[in-house]
């Protein structure tokens, strides 16, 4: 399964990137699992996705949960909580 990564605001500067295409190994099929992945990666990602990091996900535009799941072709954002005001 090929899906598009996009990262954002600290995300992005802490691994370097803003966005990338990755294939997952066919374990991989929620959210949290593909956080776990990418922390495995070490280095930048360990830290930008760290557990207990507070970190926003979104699969395809809409927000997502750990259990979330994910499909081939689909796009997974990572973004720190923003507020307004």
């Amino acid at each position: 399964m090929q899906i598009e990564l996009r990262y954002f605001a600290s995300v992005r500067e802490q691994v370097g990137i803003g966005q990338e295409r990755v294939e997952l190994p066919p374990s991989i099929h929620t959210v949290g699992a593909l956080r776990q992945w990418l922390r495995e990666r070490g280095g930048p990602w360990q830290a930008a996705l760290a557990d207990g990091r507070a970190l926003r996900m979104a699969v395809d535009h809409a927000v997502a949960r750990g259990d979330t799941a994910i499909a081939d072709g689909c796009e997974v954002a990572f973004f720190p909580p923003v507020t307004g005001g």
